[in-house]
């Protein structure tokens, strides 16, 4: 492998791993627009494990501004990803498959106090698991589906 394909790999990986950050501070702060925009046009997510919905990005971004008013503060901690380069159409590195782990701590919003002070009141685990695509605009997310594995509730 030459110095030159082995640099292409490292920054497709770099731009891969930021693609996943972005898609968790996009839910932590409620950017939908950013969110609906790291998504193909025929992007879908999966919550259904999560007690959510699947569909196509953009109703699922609707679904998540709507349900996530009720946590004053998200914040997910994506680890141990795990990424693995595809072929599509006789070239390499087109696609990408990520699995990652995930805590999400998330302070719930009593009285309309969006105050974030304070332990959290929700915490849940599990697995993403990203399929992505490289687009004219750079890596994108063609599918998204959580498997929440745990969570503690309040009280």
């Amino acid at each position: 492998m030459t110095q030159r394909v082995e640099l292409a790999a490292v920054m497709d990986r770099l731009a891969v791993d930021g693609l996943v950050t972005d898609y968790a501070v996009a839910v932590d702060d409620g950017d939908w627009t950013a969110y609906r925009e790291l998504f193909t046009s025929d992007g879908r997510a999966d919550y259904r494990s999560a007690g959510g919905i699947e569909g196509d990005a953009g109703n699922v971004a609707s679904w998540l501004a709507e349900n996530m008013r009720v946590f004053a503060m998200r914040q997910h901690l994506i680890v141990n990803r795990r990424v693995r380069f595809g072929v599509l159409e006789q070239d390499t590195g087109d696609t990408a498959r990520v699995q990652a782990d995930y805590v999400n701590p998330m302070r719930l919003a009593v009285d309309h106090d969006d105050s974030a002070a304070g332990a959290p009141d929700f915490v849940c685990g599990g697995r993403y698991s990203f399929g992505l695509l490289r687009t004219d605009d750079g890596w994108r997310v063609r599918e998204v589906v959580v498997q929440e594995k745990w969570r503690r509730l309040p009280g």
